[in-house]
């Protein structure tokens, strides 16, 4: 019997020791030593040459299944079947990120892209890359950047995400079970290797260049709501048309605006980008009633990027989306409510491009990036750090490296946040509710678009990282009582990484913006 229990207690330390050494290799830096960190204040304006690309990421999707209890989750023991595309004898699932785990894709509705654009000023060349993902991990973006050659000479890639709620999971969030990542490491390889492409393909087509500036501030508001108090939005629409100034070619635009791409929902089993799919469309060839062209597109490679989607901004089936053409209503989440959608968008952005309100063809890039070491504060994120679900590193305990950036181009300022940031955080209207959990005023104040000296304002969220959301400290509300009257407490602090987050960014993002308005 001692023998036993001695065999028992090794095992057990056995045991005890793997686990260790697994959670160990799980939290280690992935990067031990890197920063961004960069400083270029350049006051010499020169011409500007920009060039664009796009590069399909659509996943494989080989196995179809037969959701036997329409629940939009795949689950055998529930009678669901698969049909085996590849003849491995495995169900092999590309799972959906945004919703819920188990929720397998069973096809493809329309491709998924890495989109760039990259602007030079002859000293400084940055690369703008939007994903149609729901987000991508900063260690990710670190291998991405080693991966970019030399000779691109690419100063700065900003790798940023639609944030659709329909693509394959690149986080790993949203795999069969909470315990099992969603990501398809062999996808994930193709993912990467087809942003470099775009880059590359993007610095290979670089044109001296005119960029025309447009915007419309209040033209999209009916195509979303703000499901959390209080309502505050990031309902502007701001573009650049970038032109040939040689030929006259359009090379590309770029189209920014907030709102969740969810607005198919949690049933729908096709790979998508959403909305964002519709407005790339209508920008770039036109849109159409029928087969009738009602409003010419203006070519190009059209890069979406999504601004302060935090709150958060969606547009729920409680919505109801007008054709803009054919004034059909659609409330329930199709790809017909999705379509109407983004034929609205682009009309909106097509609309605002016929007339610009300013010109530029010589200007200095000014940029700013700084390293960040935020702390994990919420038990979900920390077990999945643990149990590599979430696969990234730490540095230090329970420290994630992350990053922000500003930049100005002439009269064009930007700002870029990890995750998804809260609009008022951007815009002001922070609020202190009663029933909030720290008995504080306001702390992200002033908002930072008050910050930005540039005429107009460009803020790109989930850039170079996806932390969640981005929440107010006056508004953190995990315990009750509840703020504004409700029940239980929001969602936001659930996908947070915590209540100091907000505070350290709004910090960090306004003492570099001080400086490069200093310049």
């Amino acid at each position: 019997m001692k023998k036993f229990f001695k065999a028992l207690a090794y095992l057990l330390l056995g045991f005890i020791v793997v686990v260790i050494f697994w959670v160990h290799s799980n939290l280690k830096d992935r990067n031990p030593g890197y920063k961004a960190d960069l400083k270029i204040l350049n006051t010499a304006p020169a011409p500007l040459k920009a060039g664009f690309a796009a590069f399909p990421i659509t996943p494989e999707v080989p196995d179809r299944w037969v959701d036997k209890n329409k629940d939009a989750e795949y689950h055998p023991e529930d009678g669901d079947t698969f049909t085996d595309g590849n003849g491995n004898g495995v169900f092999d699932g590309v799972w959906i990120a945004g919703f819920g785990n188990s929720r397998a894709a069973n096809g493809i509705h329309d491709d998924t892209w890495a989109r760039t654009m990259v602007v030079d000023d002859g000293k400084t060349r940055l690369a703008i890359v939007v994903l149609d993902a729901i987000g991508f991990m900063n260690d990710d973006i670190i291998d991405i950047r080693g991966r970019i050659p030399s000779e691109a000479g690419v100063t700065y890639a900003i790798i940023t995400s639609t944030h659709t709620h329909e693509s394959a999971d690149l986080l790993g969030l949203w795999g069969d079970s909470h315990f099992r990542s969603g990501i398809n490491k062999k996808y994930m390889e193709y993912v990467k290797t087809q942003v470099v492409k775009s880059i590359v393909t993007a610095v290979k087509g670089i044109r001296p260049a005119r960029l025309e500036i447009s915007q419309d501030l209040t033209g999209a508001l009916p195509f979303a709501i703000d499901t959390r108090k209080p309502e505050v939005f990031d309902s502007g629409m701001r573009m650049i048309k970038v032109v040939d100034k040689e030929n006259g070619a359009i090379l590309g635009s770029l189209v920014e605006w907030a709102d969740h791409p969810e607005t198919l929902w949690s049933d729908n089993l096709l790979i998508s980008s959403d909305f964002c799919h519709y407005v790339r469309q209508g920008v770039e060839k036109g849109l159409f009633k029928g087969d009738s062209l009602v409003k010419p597109g203006i070519g190009g490679v059209c890069v979406y990027i999504n601004g302060a989607v935090g709150g958060l901004m969606t547009t729920h089936p409680r919505l109801t989306i007008k054709d803009p053409f054919t004034g059909q209503e659609f409330k329930e989440p199709t790809f017909e409510k999705a379509e109407a959608q983004g034929k609205q968008l682009a009309l909106v952005a097509l609309n605002a491009m016929e007339k610009p309100t300013d010109t530029i063809t010589s200007a200095s890039i000014s940029l700013i990036v700084k390293t960040l070491f935020l702390p994990i504060d919420n038990v979900m994120f920390e077990l999945g750090t643990a149990t590599g679900v979430l696969d990234r590193g730490t540095t230090g305990w329970m420290k994630m490296r992350s990053e922000i950036s500003a930049f100005n181009i002439g009269p064009l300022s930007f700002a870029s946040f990890p995750g998804e940031v809260y609009p008022e955080i951007l815009n002001g209207g922070i609020e202190a509710p009663e029933g909030q959990d720290f008995k504080i005023s306001p702390v992200e104040v002033p908002c930072v678009r008050d910050l930005m000296q540039g005429k107009y304002k460009f803020v790109f969220g989930l850039a170079n990282d996806e932390i969640g959301y981005i929440v107010p400290k006056s508004q953190w509300d995990e315990k009750a009582p509840f703020t504004y009257g409700r029940d239980s407490g929001p969602y936001g602090e659930v996908n947070s990484l915590g209540s100091e987050t907000a505070p350290l960014l709004h910090k960090n993002i306004r003492e570099i913006l001080g400086e490069l308005n200093q310049k």
